[in-house]
């Protein structure tokens, strides 16, 4: 449950998950003492990083302080020195914990267009332009969670295989997630699935649909099959209003669709649980690339932020000040090297100080 003490753990994680994070702390740090917010942040390791320090990518003690916080802010994991381990040794097992000890089942990742970059994205901008589209992703279910799931050695030939299982009630409050979350929106919702080739898809659309005829009537609900979908965002994207989708699904057309905007570090996501609390990450990876540059983009972790202060923390209009502030700064030719297009550009911690001057 949220506390009445608003506290915020900070998991930076690896690779630019750490400057990204350190520049959103420090926007933090301003509005906590300018707003007198009295948020108390906790910072520790998680990851590699973890990996590295503690010989576990999740201590018990970081998933004990993220079960007594009202938000998680979560940067990045992962490196490819650690693709050999162990998988309850590998950076990404920590992520996948964390959602599922705190039951983070609903993962909301908005994929938007700032007109001022449309030139940045791969498609043309009148295709583009004014893009608004809300993913609803199910993070606790599906293929990624489901038993038995192995590699089978001893067989010849070897094997491996995975399940993908739902249930009526992780169904139906994902649903619910997506349909409430399109009443704020232009009421409509795609749900997406592979019904023509699986049972589980089957049994997710007949599970949205009766929900959708129970409470939701008034909004339009269609259905899509996957890969369709896939298509069509690259088509059409502006066709969608809110999309839901399973793990699987959900994860690869939020990827899709984050690529569209330009770059996938101006997008924040969030992952829900039923008292909303919260971990807010932005969905980019570690990017070990550039990682230690100075010129990762911190908005989307910025805009992550954001995102919990309005879902976690019940600070709506800090929340839409930070946005604007964004908006700003973008208007006003702010950019990063991922949006700059070869024109001059900010270094992490730069932007921060910006948004910062914009607030102020």
């Amino acid at each position: 449950m949220i506390k009445d003490t608003h506290k915020i753990l900070a998991l930076p994680g690896d690779g630019i998950g750490q400057e990204v994070m350190d520049a959103t702390l420090e926007v933090l740090d301003f509005l906590n003492t300018r707003e007198s917010l009295g948020i108390e942040l906790k910072i520790l390791s998680v990851g590699g990083a973890s990996y590295d320090e503690h010989g576990t990518p999740l201590t018990e003690t970081a998933l004990d302080e993220a079960k007594k916080s009202s938000a998680i802010l979560f940067g990045a994991v992962g490196a490819p020195k650690y693709d050999n381990l162990a998988w309850d040794k590998r950076p990404e097992h920590a992520l996948l914990t964390l959602r599922k000890e705190l039951n983070l089942f609903a993962n909301l990742r908005p994929a938007f267009l700032f007109n001022e970059l449309a030139g940045a994205s791969s498609l043309k901008p009148e295709i583009i332009k004014d893009l608004d589209i809300l993913i609803v992703r199910e993070l606790t279910g599906g293929l990624y969670f489901g038993e038995p799931r192995g590699i089978n050695e001893n067989e010849s030939p070897k094997r491996a295989f995975n399940t993908m299982v739902y249930n009526e009630i992780e169904i139906n409050r994902i649903a619910k997630v997506a349909f409430e979350s399109a009443a704020k929106r232009k009421n409509k919702v795609c749900s997406v699935d592979k019904a023509n080739v699986l049972e589980v898809s089957k049994f997710w659309r007949e599970q949205v649909t009766k929900l959708h005829a129970k409470d939701f009537k008034d909004q339009h609900l269609s259905h899509m099959l996957a890969d369709n979908a896939a298509m069509q965002l690259v088509i059409n994207p502006n066709q969608f209003d809110v999309i839901l989708a399973s793990n699987l699904f959900g994860d690869i057309l939020s990827d899709i669709a984050a690529t569209l905007t330009g770059s996938i570090g101006m997008l924040p996501s969030a992952s829900l649980n039923e008292n909303n609390v919260g971990m807010y990450e932005p969905c980019h990876g570690s990017a070990p690339d550039i990682a230690g540059q100075g010129i990762a983009n911190p908005l989307a972790m910025i805009l992550s932020m954001s995102m919990a202060m309005r879902y976690s923390l019940n600070l709506d209009s800090l929340a839409d000040r930070i946005d604007n502030s964004v908006k700003v700064f973008v208007m006003n030719g702010g950019r990063t090297k991922d949006i700059a297009s070869g024109a001059p550009y900010l270094k992490t911690h730069e932007v921060a100080k910006e948004i910062i001057q914009i607030l102020s």
